[in-house]
């Protein structure tokens, strides 16, 4: 596909890899899917390729940037790049793709995403996103996890997807590979309606973490402890002077609090039914 962009190969063959992948757009509320995997491509991704924006973008919608750079100017295009990690201490690798939903061909888009699947085997797909919802800022953002596979559903305690409306390309994403059996997971966080506005670190540590619990394999989320805890400090300082929207925080705290989920299984117990479910599929 030509669209596709290959720059290297990665240091060695990919051992039965799950893509990830978070864009910037509609569903990407407080940023919190794409700073979730800027977190985990930290120190050790190696970029491998992207998706040229030329056929995918409205340049009018969202303009590329110009920078100068040792007297030359360079033009910053939107991206979608692909990253490998690594994983030598564990059964599997990652494959991240990270950037910003497109304007236009979706499907062509979608071509390109599964291209990337067949040339890395990879065995499954989990998409990261965030939401508005009507949650308290100071309580841990709700991770809602769906699939369309029955097996995998029951396994991870997942929903069903039940959502139907506008969509995005995660949406056109995961119709696809339901059509060509490519298992797939959504996690999506839930974000205050209140802050939507703002970078939220608290809820992608949320989404890094339930990805750990899920899959078993390391995120790093908790080096988001102290932005998360800064940027639920700021949040609580704003309301100061606002008793109104004090108190209608207070509501959705009792609300959160009345209708807490109930626990997950152990940790490690989720990821040793992850690892038979793929392993299974690999069989198949």
């Amino acid at each position: 596909m030509d669209q596709l962009i290959w720059e290297r190969e990665p240091d060695r063959e990919l051992r039965s890899p799950i893509l990830v992948t978070a864009w910037d757009g509609l569903f990407d509320v407080g940023g919190a899917a794409t700073g979730a995997l800027e977190v985990l491509r930290r120190d050790t991704a190696v970029k491998v390729g992207y998706i040229d924006a030329d056929e995918f973008f409205d340049f009018n919608e969202r303009r590329p940037h110009v920078r100068i750079d040792n007297g030359h100017r360079v033009i910053q295009w939107p991206h979608n790049d692909i990253y490998c990690v690594l994983l030598d201490d564990r059964d599997r690798d990652l494959v991240l793709m990270q950037g910003v939903e497109p304007h236009l061909r979706w499907r062509t888009f979608v071509d390109a995403v599964v291209e990337v699947i067949h040339r890395f085997d990879v065995k499954m797909v989990i998409t990261l996103g965030a939401m508005i919802a009507e949650t308290p800022h100071s309580r841990p953002p709700a991770i809602t996890g769906s699939t369309t596979d029955a097996a995998l559903a029951n396994l991870m305690r997942l929903d069903r997807p039940s959502y139907q409306g506008p969509t995005g390309v995660v949406g056109a994403l995961h119709e696809h590979l339901d059509r060509i059996g490519v298992p797939a997971v959504s996690l999506r966080a839930s974000v205050p309606h209140y802050v939507a506005g703002s970078p939220n670190p608290k809820a992608s540590r949320a989404l890094l973490e339930r990805f750990e619990r899920v899959t078993g394999l390391p995120t790093g989320w908790a080096t988001l402890d102290r932005e998360a805890h800064d940027w639920e400090r700021r949040v609580d300082e704003a309301m100061v002077d606002d008793p109104d929207v004090a108190n209608y925080v207070r509501r959705l705290e009792e609300r959160y609090d009345a209708h807490a989920e109930s626990s997950l299984p152990n940790a490690d117990d989720l990821a040793a039914e992850f690892e038979r479910f793929l392993r299974q599929h690999d069989g198949d």
